[in-house]
């Protein structure tokens, strides 16, 4: 539990430090949070740790849960380094200490869901994880958009809880434990309850990674919620719902494989489908992204269905990769919005003249995201649809292949309107400052250097993720 205890200790002493530091001290709480969060990122990066179970196999320590968190740890770094303007704004009127240690402890709970090991601590997790969720959707509180994201987030959140732990109680009825390897060694069959407490259970967890027909809160909320907690909803909470489901299907649901495959093939082919086609429709740019986390999703099960260790690893990719395209594209929002208040398409009309780097950081984004070659995006999807490809799933692949093209064309008016559409008003030279400059830089480097690495090699190698 190294990285729990590490992180915990950053949680602390931020906390301690927004209590009792000075108002001329508080100042410079953005720089001492990032640094301390930095450190802990690179600890649980170079330190050596130790695997294992703890309180009893409720929690359980492996080789894959420990990158899954290095994943996690990287995405919440950028996310705190794109916060700090629109943290400095006077529209907002909580302390700026309080965005940080919030943020640290939906981490902590997505840390437990990923090493769970007992269907009790992944509801903790995920409480740990949703409840403070609802607090920064609604961080803007005199805002009536950012009241209402909380409102619908924190009432469907329990809901979905909810729903989940009925599943869990009738799975819990029919073999009579909670803990992971107890129910995966009764050598579940098709009966009823089983298969009834599987779907709800699942569909606990379709709600967080916004699958349909669980998306509905989705744009609303990516729309009302602050900028910076948007990109944190699309990235670091999908990412760890995306593992846990991972976890939970092959080390508890494999023996019913036949039951729950035809169920994500059929929710991976809506999925993607349906957040295509909605985003066609969009002009707001976070409601755009957040049908476009819709669609991504959906690509994130063909890595699951794939069942193999090439398919787990092509997963990990896949949402490390995601990590870096969309927050390089959350970024540049987050500094167009922060600065000028422009949220829509139509407003990033001749974008390129006034910033062309701006500009290029968000084309090189929606380029990744929507699997244009060279760029890492396109190497993710590749060994997503070769993993699905392997398990003879050609018309699922075919499926999403189709659904790509679609996608490239929406991704493509934004780079349309910033390159070729002419505007009389263009967004103004915008200034941001270093914490998101670096911020950008790092999503900039992630998507060029693994990209051009995953040309070289051109395949994924499981044992290098630890499967």
């Amino acid at each position: 539990m190294q990285q729990e205890i590490s992180l915990i200790v950053v949680f602390l002493l931020l906390l301690f430090y927004d209590i009792f530091g000075s108002e001329k001290s508080l100042s410079y709480f953005q720089p001492v949070a990032c640094t301390l969060f930095f450190l802990h990122t690179l600890f649980g990066i170079i330190h050596p740790v130790y695997y294992g179970e703890g309180f009893g196999g409720m929690f359980v320590n492996t080789p894959i849960s420990i990158l899954m968190k290095n994943v996690l740890n990287i995405g919440t770094m950028i996310v705190l380094l794109q916060t700090g303007q629109w943290l400095k704004k006077p529209d907002v009127v909580l302390r700026r200490g309080e965005f940080f240690t919030i943020t640290l402890s939906t981490l902590l709970g997505m840390y437990f869901m990923v090493s769970a090991g007992n269907f009790l601590m992944l509801y903790i997790g995920m409480e740990l994880a949703s409840l403070p969720l609802a607090i920064l959707a609604t961080y803007n509180k005199f805002k009536q958009e950012s009241a209402e994201a909380g409102a619908k987030f924190i009432l469907l959140a329990s809901l979905s809880s909810a729903i989940m732990l009925f599943g869990v109680s009738y799975i819990y009825g029919n073999v009579g434990t909670l803990y992971f390897e107890d129910v995966a060694g009764k050598i579940l069959t098709a009966h009823p309850m089983i298969i009834f407490g599987f779907v709800l259970f699942f569909s606990g967890l379709a709600f967080k990674l916004s699958l349909v027909p669980f998306h509905f809160w989705t744009p609303d909320v990516y729309q009302g919620a602050p900028t910076s907690v948007t990109a944190y909803l699309s990235v670091i909470s999908k990412g760890a719902a995306t593992f846990t489901l991972l976890f939970v299907l092959y080390r508890v649901f494999f023996s019913i494989k036949e039951v729950w495959e035809p169920i994500l093939w059929w929710l991976s082919v809506i999925t993607i489908t349906l957040g295509n086609f909605f985003a066609l429709r969009q002009q707001h740019i976070k409601r755009f992204f957040a049908f476009s986390s819709i669609s991504q999703a959906g690509y994130i099960l063909l890595g699951v269905l794939s069942g193999t260790a090439q398919g787990m690893a092509s997963t990990v990719y896949f949402v490390l990769i995601y990590i870096f395209s969309n927050l390089a594209a959350f970024g540049v929002i987050t500094a167009i919005e922060n600065q000028t208040g422009r949220i829509r398409i139509s407003e990033y009309n001749g974008l390129y003249k006034t910033n062309p780097k701006l500009s290029l950081v968000m084309m090189l984004a929606v380029f990744s995201l929507g699997g244009i070659p060279p760029f890492a995006g396109f190497f993710s999807k590749f060994f997503i649809f070769a993993a699905a490809a392997e398990q003879g799933q050609y018309v699922l692949v075919f499926i999403a292949l189709l659904n790509t093209v679609i996608s490239l064309f929406y991704y493509l008016l934004i780079v349309k309107a910033m390159f070729i559409n002419k505007s009389d008003s263009p967004v103004e030279r915008i200034y941001t400052d270093g914490y998101n400059r670096s911020s950008l830089f790092i999503c900039f480097a992630g998507i060029i250097l693994i990209g051009l690495v995953s040309c070289i090699y051109g395949r994924i190698d499981a044992l290098s993720f630890g499967i």
